[in-house]
């Protein structure tokens, strides 16, 4: 019924001791016939000669052997291969209390579920780790709400679940390999419509841990973009999925009714698409902007040089993003918009001429050089609030539909 993995890297030390443990409770506590499945990463110690000893010693163990490493690889490879109605993980040092291993696959052994996460960040969960982590970890959390949209609490505790015949949909449009499967997998099955059930855990943070949390956190910022770009794109087939699944949004009315102007305004555009379109529009402006700034400066004062460059491509901008990040057609409205977009651009005039004014106070000898620099970190700043302006005032649906 339940084929639980545990992947491991150079873990001849722990691994004994872990599947031991694991096998006990599964034993005494699961109700049901399990298999827990040890994948070997490619390890450089002795983990493989101790998994295959497990496996020799207690039945319900086997080993599988991957000559590459990637947590995301073995689980891809073990899941994809076996024969159990529901897959699940854990990992090696057991920081997640056993005891909510029932209640994390219960609900997909009745079909009530597809996946299944264990949640550190839960109101009534208890967890004990370091300030670092911590803090890594609930960022992260807040970032994938941000910009992929994602509702489920917790994206990387190392305690999660799947049907088996939800695996086999889902995997092969999952790239990573690593540490970042995981967030993958869940955005594309949240995508597509499935239910994910969410434990709260007791998690005890192992101090051995030799998780690498810098280039982690960079693989994973890199993993974030990526699939941004693949739901922006439409190269993840979400639609579909959500047809083969059965899962389409519930709506009132006969299956074919299509939902009239008025029951669509307020409904605000994807976010994630959004902000893809708005960061290329703002990397071209930004760019057109570093250059109309730099033939002005050659016959002009650094402040009149950053006024005229900051017109010319706040015009543009605005009716970029109205077009292309908005999907604004037409010109109703237009003119409102360019009002309104001034008045935002005036924010980014404050912003720039302020950094400028307090540049030539502080260092007025200041090379162009820094004055670019200067103007770079500014603009970043008045980027993200012109994107917040625009989204919720500017090109608001409910407005541009009154």
């Amino acid at each position: 019924m339940l084929d639980v993995v545990v992947p491991v890297f150079d873990e001849e030390r722990d691994l004994g001791p872990c599947v031991r443990r694991l096998h006990r409770h599964l034993s005494e506590d699961f109700p049901y016939p399990f298999r827990i499945t040890v994948a070997d990463n490619a390890s450089t110690d002795g983990t493989l000669a101790v998994a295959e000893a497990l496996a020799d010693e207690l039945a319900e163990v086997a080993v599988v052997h991957l000559d590459e490493k990637g947590r995301g690889r073995a689980l891809r490879a073990v899941w994809s291969a076996s024969d159990a109605p529901v897959l699940a993980y854990t990992d090696v040092d057991l920081s997640t209390d056993l005891n909510a291993l029932l209640p994390l696959v219960a609900p997909l052994i009745s079909g009530h579920s597809d996946l299944a996460i264990g949640s550190r960040l839960a109101s009534s969960s208890r967890v004990v780790r370091g300030v670092k982590r911590e803090v890594i970890s609930r960022c992260y959390n807040v970032l994938l709400r941000g910009t992929l949209r994602t509702r489920f609490s917790d994206a990387q505790c190392g305690f999660k679940a799947i049907r088996a015949d939800v695996a086999r949909r889902l995997l092969p449009l999952v790239e990573d390999t690593g540490w970042f499967f995981d967030t993958e997998l869940l955005v594309l099955a949240e995508r597509s419509g499935l239910r994910i059930h969410e434990v709260p855990v007791d998690w005890v943070d192992d101090p051995d841990s030799r998780v690498d949390v810098v280039a982690t956190a960079l693989a994973d910022l890199r993993g974030v973009a990526r699939v941004g770009r693949a739901l922006a794109t439409g190269a993840l087939p979400v639609a579909r999925l959500r047809r083969e699944f059965g899962r389409a949004p519930l709506s009132p009315g006969p299956p074919s009714a299509e939902p009239s102007p008025d029951a669509m305004a307020g409904v605000t555009p994807g976010l994630t698409g959004q902000m893809v379109r708005f960061a290329a529009i703002g990397v071209v402006s930004t760019l057109a902007f570093l250059l109309l700034y730099t033939l002005f400066r050659g016959v002009l004062d650094p402040q009149p040089s950053n006024l005229l460059a900051l017109v010319v491509t706040a015009v543009a901008n605005t009716a970029a993003n109205r077009r292309l990040t908005f999907g604004i057609r037409g010109r109703r409205h237009a003119g409102r918009s360019q009002v309104e977009g001034l008045v935002v651009f005036g924010l980014g005039l404050a912003l720039t001429s302020g950094s400028l004014a307090l540049l030539g106070a502080l260092v007025p000898t200041a090379s162009h050089g820094i004055e670019l620099a200067v103007l770079v970190l500014a603009n970043l700043v008045a980027t993200l609030l012109r994107f917040v302006a625009y989204r919720a005032w500017v090109f608001h649906p409910r407005r541009q539909h009154a």
